[in-house]
This record gives C-alpha cells, structure tokens and sequence, in this order.
C-alpha cells in the first residue's frame, strides 16, 4: 500500500494546535540541518519536545510532515500588491518582488520541500489554485493596457506565472543563489520585453 502523505487529523483544541505547530517548526529545523533522509521523526519528536507517538497522532510519516510544510508555504503567500496608478514596469515589480520575497525565508528547506515533497491530491490541488489565482491577478494587472502586445493572452500568463515561480525558486535555492535584486531586475525586464512593452522604467 502507498504511504500517507496528509496529516492524521486537524487539531481541535488550542493546545493539540500548539503541538501540531511546534512539530511542524521543529521539521523545519530539523530538515534544514539535517537533509530530509536524515530528518527522522525521531529527531523531530526530540526537537518538538513531544513524544513520537504524539508526533504519529498529527503526521503518519515525515512525508505528510514535508508536504503539510509546502502547503504552509503556498498559504502563507501575501495578498497581491496595489499596482493603482503604477506604470506597467513598476506594476510588475512589485508583482515580481512579491514572489523574490516569498522565498526568501529559507531557500534551502524550501528547495528540499518543492524537490522531495510526495505530491497528494491535496498538495496538487493547491498548487493549481495557487497558479490560477496569480494568472488572474496578473490577466486583471493588463486587461485595457495598450502597451501589452500579445496574440495569446491566457498562454502568456501560464508562461509567465511559471516561469517567474520556477526561476525565482530554482535560482535562491541554488547552491550559489543569485541575489535577489539582481535576479528581481531580471525578472522584470524579462517580463516587460516578453509583453511586449520595452525596458523597465
């Protein structure tokens, strides 16, 4: 039988939400410092300062303790940034900035999650409303601008929404991560020239 990849159950009681966060934290730590084949749940329940039978009843495996950590990373996006009066450029920084800082926190566990994380039906379906939401918010950002120069409008914005999440994610993650103004600057200039709309301003 496959092993279960989501959490055992959902914490009712503020002290049972307590433990189940302090797990999730101590996961964090302890993957970071140790790699996921090495972060076993022991080392976890030790970190947590829980037992690991304790750990058992929120997480059948550090698989779903992995997975439930990517799905905190997806939730924990900030809401899109007011581009009121903003040029297109300034628009797409911000809208680029937003994601540069978003993975920022830790690039490491974040590459470990993105890379090892068993991919459930739930982690999927996030991950889908995830790319619709930033498509739609960018299809709003170029609806009834001009300068925007493009026969395919909902391909370009699969394209862009990707490849900016994919690249930002790939490049900080790295063993040697291009520092994120740079790669913020890059981004934003590769975005403006692919709509069509020239240099940033």
């Amino acid at each position: 039988m496959p092993q279960r990849s989501e959490p055992r159950r959902r914490p009712r009681q503020v002290r049972a939400e307590l433990t189940r966060h302090r797990i999730l934290t101590a996961a964090a730590h302890v993957f970071t410092e140790y790699g996921y084949a090495a972060g076993t749940t022991n080392r976890i329940a030790e970190q947590a300062r829980v037992s690991v039978g304790s750990l058992y009843q929120y997480f059948p495996n550090k698989d779903a303790i992995l997975a439930e950590l990517l799905l905190q990373h997806i939730d924990d996006t900030e809401p899109p940034p007011d581009t009121t009066g903003l040029s297109l450029p300034e628009a797409i920084r911000r809208i680029v900035h937003r994601t540069v800082e978003h993975h920022r926190v830790d690039p490491r566990l974040l590459r470990m999650m993105v890379e090892e994380a068993p991919l459930s039906q739930d982690l999927l379906d996030k991950i889908s409303r995830y790319d619709r939401k930033r498509a739609t918010e960018l299809r709003d950002l170029l609806t009834g601008r001009p300068e925007v120069r493009l026969d395919d409008l909902d391909t370009a914005l699969r394209v862009i929404v990707t490849t900016v999440e994919l690249v930002t994610h790939t490049l900080m993650a790295a063993p040697s991560p291009v520092e994120s103004q740079r790669l913020e600057d890059q981004l934003v200039t590769m975005v403006t020239r692919y709509l069509g709309c020239g240099d940033d301003q």
